[in-house]
């Protein structure tokens, strides 16, 4: 192999170089090496070494692998030397953390892969002992997970978070909380309850020993939660804007539509009607002109015509209701945000809640009118019962910024400068990340650039700075804009994930959940290359396969090969 091949391969592990099956193979290249095939086999043997028993089983191994293997000769000498063990052990180990850990491929697939590839003769592919590499790596991931976040928060400076918190049931309940911003899986384990003790206990084992303060939980309005949050933690609960505009949905959506769907029924039947007339009323016209008959036909026609306009009025009424409730559906959930979405100004708390009120207050009123059941009233209700608690959330949030911006002893006019422009800047950057179509994050980057623009400009507070004191506001700027959690939905996306992976595999097992939630944590990166823990701890882990590689164990030789064509 060249020199660069052989930086490619993992060099051999503790366990790698320990195994028997590395060792007969180090024999053989070192046999190699020395030319064993014109020298007597006791002396190569007392010049490695091993005894010669051993040294004649290790020859008589290779060159019999050799002899009857039905692929290459160059390839059973590259996969039975030490580099090439070195490969397969790569290889393998790297089948299992992408395909089965991290997306739950079958291990009978992985087993018809190394066959398919011809590598059935080098690596066992029976599903027993792609069963044990698997249960061992999912060990070892457990072991990984620990020790580094044990590490890693052992260095880390104090800091206060944010949690977002729910559960999820496969069949049994399942606690899951993350740290939005950098995403970082805190919790994901099964438990007998869901209460307030429950998540009490849990969360505390976690975060035991940790420099970590938790300061605002995001989740639904169940009680044992907002318990915990405000109870047990002392931090501020923000409801999950998801499950207000879930009920509000559930309150005008369906039952504005099926009215829209009947009323449009009804005016096709009307338009329907009104044709039938008249064509009774010109065929009575050609053959019996003569008589009064035609009159009376006349005066159906004219009164189905009605008839259809009442009809056509109604559906453009019902649809007329469905268009306005859509719209303050989307109008309250562009008004909750602590930064007016068109200008970029900040919005206090009293202001966004006059907005959101007035939102529910165009829902109620469209309900009245189109005659909505009690129980698309109720869920209405429901909806409005939480604004109180999305008003104190921007109250939070302004108050927070307010503390933070007061602790870095900034001067009046810097303090006034990052609440007015550079935070309301970068949190359109953030909430432009976040929109749902292409036309909407387009509009916020460029109303962000604008407020950024500003903020940046030279002629301001900005260009008073040095360049180190810059980089230190903005990020700072960037951790306060962060702050605001108007909804859970990063922990429902793992909830789905989870429920997919349950419905996949049929059982979640305790170790196959840490070894999720390490993959999480520690593998999967974002864009910019950096993982959840290290955007959580600020500082880099060790690199998880390379960790897994040194601890792995080389598979024993297959004893039994089963060709596939």
């Amino acid at each position: 192999m060249d020199a660069s091949s052989q930086s490619t391969v993992q060099k051999p592990g503790r366990e790698l170089g320990d195994s028997p099956r590395f060792r007969q193979a180090r024999i053989v290249e070192q046999a190699e090496q020395i030319g064993f095939w014109w020298r007597s086999r006791r002396q190569v043997a007392r010049q490695l070494g091993v005894p010669d028993s051993s040294f004649r089983y290790c020859l008589r191994e290779h060159q019999d692998r050799c002899r009857e293997s039905r692929t290459s000769p160059a390839l059973v000498r590259f996969c039975e030397s030490p580099e090439g063990l070195a490969f397969l052990h790569r290889l393998q180990a790297a089948l299992h953390l992408v395909f089965v850990q991290s997306n739950d491929c079958g291990l009978r697939s992985v087993g018809w892969f190394l066959r398919l590839a011809g590598l059935e003769e080098f690596l066992p592919a029976s599903y027993g002992a792609q069963q044990a590499v698997a249960a061992e790596m999912e060990t070892l991931l457990a072991e990984f997970g620990r020790e580094e976040d044990q590490r890693l928060a052992m260095q880390m400076p104090h800091r206060e978070i944010s949690l977002c918190e729910d559960e999820t049931f496969h069949p049994q309940i399942c606690l899951v909380a993350i740290e939005p911003v950098s995403d970082f899986l805190l919790l994901e384990q099964y438990a007998p309850q869901r209460d307030a003790e429950t998540w009490n206990r849990c969360l505390d084992e976690r975060l035991a020993g940790w420099s970590v303060t938790v300061i605002q939980v995001a989740s639904d309005e169940a009680k044992a939660l907002i318990a915990h949050a405000e109870g047990h933690l002392g931090a501020h609960h923000s409801p999950d804007l998801f499950h207000v505009q879930q009920d509000l949905v559930h309150a005008t959506s369906l039952a504005l539509a099926g009215q829209t769907r009947r009323a449009h029924q009804a005016a096709t039947d009307a338009q329907q009607l009104t044709a039938q007339r008249r064509a009774e009323l010109t065929a009575c016209q050609e053959q019996c002109s003569q008589s009064s008959y035609p009159l009376v036909l006349q005066q159906q026609v004219d009164q189905a015509e009605v008839e259809e306009v009442a009809k056509r009025q109604q559906l453009a009424a019902c649809q007329q209701r469905q268009q306005q409730a859509t719209a303050a559906r989307r109008s309250l959930s562009h008004d909750y945000h602590p930064i007016d979405l068109e200008t970029g100004r900040p919005r206090e708390a009293s202001e966004v809640g006059q907005r959101l009120k007035e939102d529910c207050d165009r829902l109620d009123e469209i309900a009245r009118e189109a005659g909505l059941s009690p129980h698309s009233r109720e869920k209405l209700a429901k909806a409005r019962r939480v604004l109180n608690a999305m008003q104190k959330t921007i109250a939070f949030f302004w108050a927070t910024v307010g503390a933070r911006l007061a602790s870095w002893k900034l001067s009046a006019a810097v303090m006034v400068w990052m609440r007015e422009a550079l935070i309301p800047g970068l949190y359109l950057v953030s909430a432009a990340e976040k929109a749902s179509t292409a036309a909407e994050r387009q509009r916020l980057r460029a109303r962000a650039e604008e407020v950024l623009a500003r903020a940046r400009s030279p002629d301001g507070v900005w260009g008073s700075l040095s360049v180190d004191e810059q980089a230190d506001l903005e990020a700072k700027a960037r951790q306060c804009a962060a702050l605001f959690q108007r909804s859970s939905s990063c922990v429902e996306g793992r909830n789905g994930q989870l429920s997919l992976r349950h419905h996949g595999l049929h059982r979640l097992t305790s170790r196959k959940l840490g070894a999720l939630r390490v993959i999480h944590n520690y593998l999967v990166e974002r864009r910019d290359g950096t993982t959840a823990a290290e955007r959580f701890f600020g500082a880099g882990p060790q690199p998880l396969f390379a960790w897994l590689l040194a601890r792995l164990p080389l598979p024993s030789r297959p004893h039994k090969c089963r060709r596939v064509d």
